[in-house]
């Protein structure tokens, strides 16, 4: 658009280049880690092509292994759901279904993975660790960064399809809530494994910051849903 002096104003890049955009760095960011744990995941590939099921769901590698060949299928059952959203004329239908399949497809696998007996299970006795920040340190990247995780796609997810839950302070009650439940569950299963308060205080912390990644989302359903409930009639109106 021109302007009086007969210079070009530069307008903002469409919105559905910026969508492009960010899809193409998900799916760049999706690759490198695929590459990075390329390796261990083609350990487990021939056992689960077996039929070896203990390899594929009783091992860290064949869990990711067996999320990432599932993945395909969930998307799969998203597009079912909005399809069947969309047909009924629910508003938000893909958005909706996404958040539902990626609550369950993105938490699932973690919840399993926490509750894998250890090599002492049913001889070991239980192990509490209640003091913050003492396991923090020796937690090291890759267990720092697999707590972080747990619950992530939860907190990603869970404030786009549920209003109630959109906002940082219930996201944080969510996460906290739903670690002390797998805790809870450690210390009471003969599982060879440390409850922690640490694991609680970094499960939480992951579902927090996935939670502000997804805000742009969140917000426009706690928005939408408040624009949805009926305004209440004034006395004055005949």
């Amino acid at each position: 658009m021109n302007d009086d002096t007969g210079s070009i104003t530069a307008t903002p890049p469409p919105r559905r280049t910026r969508r492009i955009v960010l899809l193409g760095l998900a799916a760049l960011a999706v690759a490198s880690a695929l590459f990075t744990v390329r390796g261990p995941l083609m350990m487990s590939a021939p056992a689960c092509a077996a039929g070896q099921w203990d390899h594929c769901f009783g091992t860290f590698n064949g869990v990711v292994l067996m999320t990432l060949v599932l993945l395909p299928p969930a998307l799969l059952v998203a597009w079912a759901l909005a399809r069947r959203r969309r047909a009924a004329g629910v508003a938000s239908a893909w958005r909706m279904s996404l958040a539902e399949v990626g609550m369950v497809h993105g938490t699932v696998p973690f919840v399993w993975m926490t509750m894998m007996p250890g090599g002492g299970a049913g001889v070991v006795p239980p192990r509490l660790s209640l003091v913050p920040l003492r396991d923090l340190v020796t937690m090291g990247p890759l267990g720092l960064g697999g707590n972080l995780l747990v619950f992530a796609s939860l907190g990603f997810f869970a404030p786009m399809r549920f209003a109630a839950l959109a906002s940082v302070p219930r996201i944080l009650a969510l996460g906290a809530g739903c670690s002390v439940l797998v805790e809870t569950a450690q210390y009471v299963l003969p599982l060879d494994r440390v409850t922690s308060v640490d694991d609680v205080l970094v499960n939480a912390t992951g579902a927090v910051l996935a939670g502000l990644a997804s805000r742009r989302w969140w917000s426009r359903t706690e928005e939408g849903t408040l624009s949805e409930r009926p305004r209440p009639v004034s006395a004055a109106a005949g």
